[in-house]
């Protein structure tokens, strides 16, 4: 099992709201290009796994017959069934549950998507087994996992912030056992039994008005700032708080782009 404290629902249910409102803006450009590479049809009955608020699931509906979103975060789901409700799209349908034991019948998916849930699991391997599972044959995956914090100067930024009020708390290093690894990644697909596996590098650039307007958006959808508040609780957030904003108002130039990239596996469940 991953000791990841980001494998467990209860961080991502802490920013459900925040995340819908404010991660759009970094998260959609990835699931709009993964839909590109899956080249849904209108008939195409779609699965997407650790959905959290819909983003993909929300894009997908327009361009499909169905779209199953499941995620272990029971609140991010109740995010997602509010937005669906307001866009008018009665074809999402919401599933709590894990995606590495996923509660549907073998090849019932024509696409099925991971947009940086399936990184965190703590059994990868079963992951993409179930991926593969529920696809019927030519059906395709596509899984997204970020590179590596030191490609992302968003990243760093935000780490920069964290740094600055606490100095034991470091940049994450490279891991190249990880999906930040593209080999790592394809090797894993392979294993799971996809076919024709390649992976893409996609980056999105996101801009704030200013530091203060960063620092408000990051504290309201990052879930490693959530733990974070967690486990330092209230008195002494509220003594490093202020440092964090203070950074990101000094070294953070207005409207200055800041990019962030990730890797887009896709693979086909092999025809019989």
């Amino acid at each position: 099992m991953s000791g990841n404290p980001l494998a467990a629902a209860e961080p991502w249910d802490l920013v459900a709201d925040g995340y819908a409102e404010e991660a759009l803006a970094i998260m959609e450009p990835f699931s709009a290009r993964a839909l590109e590479l899956a080249g849904l049809s209108q008939d195409s009955q779609v699965l997407d796994v650790a959905a959290g608020p819909g983003t993909l699931s929300l894009l997908a509906a327009p361009q499909s017959a169905r779209v199953v979103a499941l995620d272990f975060a029971a609140h991010m789901l109740e995010v997602l069934d509010r937005a669906a409700k307001a866009a008018g799209h009665s074809t999402i349908e919401t599933r709590v549950g894990d995606g590495q034991a996923l509660p549907f019948a073998d090849n019932e998916f024509d696409a099925a998507f991971s947009m940086f849930g399936l990184m965190f699991f703590p059994d990868r391997t079963r992951g993409f087994s179930e991926l593969r599972r529920v696809l019927r044959p030519g059906g395709v995956a596509v899984v997204s996992s970020w590179a590596p914090v030191i490609e992302s100067p968003l990243m760093r930024m935000m780490f920069g912030a964290m740094t600055a009020a606490d100095p034991t708390i470091q940049e994450p290093q490279p891991n190249y056992l990880s999906l930040e690894n593209p080999e790592v990644f394809a090797t894993e697909m392979r294993a799971a039994g996809f076919a024709g596996v390649t992976i893409q590098r996609h980056t999105t650039e996101v801009s704030y008005p200013d530091g203060t307007q960063m620092w408000d958006s990051m504290a309201r959808s990052s879930a490693p700032l959530a733990l974070l508040r967690r486990r330092l609780g209230e008195p002494l957030w509220s003594e490093r708080a202020p440092v964090m904003r203070d950074y990101l108002a000094t070294n953070y130039r207005p409207r200055t782009p800041l990019a962030t990239t990730a890797f887009l596996g896709i693979g086909h469940k092999p025809t019989p």
